[in-house]
């Protein structure tokens, strides 16, 4: 049985649908030139109270390739795999203490905890 798409009211929709699909599935991968994670990271920021942690997705990355910065406001990974060289600035969420900096690393997933740094101090009204 032949489907009527005259009175389809979602036949322009689900087409819109299937080009955009269409486009990111053919769409030109990255090449291994490029800087930066790309489609390939994902980076989570939380914050609580009390600290800041990053939680950043870093496929076909070792350990001992990883290099990491931090200003207190924004965090730089760096790292150099067979695959690509990465290099991202993320901005943090909240102004952090860079000293109190805690990282770890284990299957291709970094975490990298701060205590937030409160620069903001009493006055005394007189």
């Amino acid at each position: 049985m032949d489907r009527d798409d005259r009175d389809d009211p979602f036949g322009d929709f689900f087409e819109e649908i299937e080009r955009m699909m269409n486009e990111m599935a053919n769409a030109d991968a990255p090449s291994a030139d490029d800087a930066g994670f790309g489609s390939d990271t994902h980076v989570d920021a939380y914050t609580t109270e009390e600290s800041v942690r990053l939680v950043a997705d870093l496929p076909a990355v070792s350990k001992d390739d990883l290099s990491l910065r931090c200003d207190g406001d924004a965090l730089t990974i760096s790292a150099v795999s067979d695959r690509r060289e990465y290099d991202e600035t993320v901005e943090l969420p909240a102004p952090v203490d860079e000293h109190s900096a805690d990282a770890t690393f284990n299957n291709g997933v970094l975490e990298v905890s701060f205590d937030r740094d409160d620069d903001s101090a009493s006055i005394d009204l007189v």
